[in-house]
């Protein structure tokens, strides 16, 4: 088996920002339903993070940052203590087996269940516009609930939950965040005009559209500093929701992209295309013209293959790959890639629930049977 190391600097150290990496092959964040019902993390997800430290970073599955902004059931939370204290569990082992980790912020927006919500309120968005699909429940997947649009009095308060989280996860033990900023969850939805009809500072035009995600940016920055926050947009997708795009994706995404230069980011983590679906793009689109407007690193993510990733990474096209359900089943990705080993596909039962099955049950290759270049477990 060919060693992929020779040809391609994938699996050289980097950085991204302030944040020094052992590789450029990225975990993205994968929610996969194995806290309690607190959002709490517990021993079998510090065992399943650890499985996966020799990914050059890992971006943590999507943290609820506050009881409002939860939208699946059994996922994770970053803003109560007994919340701090699970994650810094995670953070502490990680770093013992040499690995990175930032968290990823996560309001779900309209994109949730009354059942999920504090004292079964309607879930909050940009405007009451009800999303398409269905969202997991302690009963099971049921249709999403019809949101209120948030008044503008109360936008402060989603910038301070989060505030709040980001105060917590540097606490925890990360080292740094991710503003979940992408899928259609509440970020984005301020951002599209499809989602955003408001007729306030926070509606109508581009500026307005895109101010609580630079409000939101400034607030973590705050927090963090420089070089320690990354953001994920996804121009293209419809998931979740099945949520039409912006009238005007370049016009937005441009906007948006270069006001974030400002804040001198992490990275630019880009979903390239609909999410877990298609690389496609609208013929109207440019993904890579939009990339080339952020000043700072980027992470490309959808659907990566290795070829894709060497070819990206020797147009110079991204600065770091993100791979998302390679990681459920092959605890050992980076290894795997680097040796030209097979992968082990999950089947989708495994995704979501069933505690320990399909979950930190999956075996590492045999590397005695690889070139000694690649015998590193």
């Amino acid at each position: 088996m060919a060693d992929n190391s020779i040809h391609t600097d994938l699996f050289s150290p980097t950085t991204l920002g302030k944040i020094e990496l052992d590789n450029r092959i990225v975990m993205a964040p994968l929610t996969r339903g194995r806290t309690n019902e607190e959002g709490v993390p517990n021993e079998l997800n510090v065992t399943y993070y650890v499985q996966r430290a020799s990914a050059g970073l890992i971006i943590s599955e999507a943290t609820n940052i506050s009881a409002q902004g939860r939208g699946y059931a059994l996922t994770p939370g970053i803003w109560t203590e007994e919340q701090v204290a699970g994650w810094k569990k995670i953070t502490e082992a990680i770093h013992v087996a040499g690995g990175k980790i930032v968290m990823q912020l996560w309001h779900v927006g309209r994109c949730s269940h009354v059942d999920l919500q504090p004292n079964r309120e309607a879930p909050v968005a940009p405007s009451a516009i009800k999303a398409d699909g269905k969202v997991f429940t302690n009963n099971g997947f049921e249709a999403v609930s019809m949101p209120r649009a948030l008044r503008t009095d109360e936008i402060s308060g989603i910038v301070e939950q989060y505030k709040h989280a980001a105060e917590c996860a540097k606490r925890a033990g990360f080292d740094g965040v991710e503003i979940h900023s992408a899928n259609s969850y509440l970020l984005e939805q301020f951002l599209r005009d499809s989602t955003n009809h408001r007729t306030d500072q926070y509606g109508g035009s581009i500026e307005n559209r895109a101010r609580l995600i630079l409000e939101v940016v400034e607030a973590v920055t705050h927090v963090w500093g420089d070089g320690r926050v990354g953001i994920r947009l996804s121009p293209v997708t419809t998931e979740v929701g099945n949520t039409p795009l912006d009238s005007n994706v370049m016009a937005t995404y441009s906007y948006l992209i270069q006001q974030l230069n400002k804040f001198k980011l992490a990275y630019l983590h880009f979903v390239e295309g609909t999410t877990g679906k298609s690389r496609e793009v609208p013929e109207s689109v440019d993904l890579d013209a939009l990339r080339s407007l952020f000043d700072g690193a980027y992470i490309g993510n959808n659907n990566y293959n290795l070829d894709i990733a060497i070819s990206r990474r020797e147009e110079g096209k991204v600065d770091a790959v993100a791979f998302g359900r390679p990681f459920i089943s092959n605890p050992d990705l980076v290894e795997r890639l680097r040796c030209g080993i097979e992968l082990v596909n999950a089947p989708n039962e495994t995704h979501y629930g069933n505690g320990e099955k399909g979950y930190i049950d999956w075996p590492k290759a045999n590397y005695f049977h690889v070139e000694s270049s690649c015998s590193k477990p």
